[in-house]
């Protein structure tokens, strides 16, 4: 399992991002961190699906522009 650092250091978003951005975000629970399978939006100071548009419940701590997946890419 990757340290709360080395996750920490792959998202670089800084301040907050505009909300048209569409965004991956970490969040950390009691248990560690994760990242949310699903792109976010920061609006109105608060996290949202980007798809259902329902506000997050969860401790966002960074956040950085969408990765393109590579195809074949486990």
């Amino acid at each position: 399992m990757a340290t709360r650092e080395k996750r920490l250091a792959q998202f670089d978003g800084n301040g907050e991002p505009s909300p048209e951005q569409r965004v991956e975000v970490l969040c950390e629970d009691h248990s560690g961190t994760y990242q949310l399978p699903f792109a976010c939006r920061f609006i109105d100071g608060q996290w949202r699906n980007d798809t259902t548009g329902g506000a997050l419940e969860v401790n966002v701590i960074a956040w950085r522009m969408p990765r393109l997946k590579q195809v074949g890419a486990a």
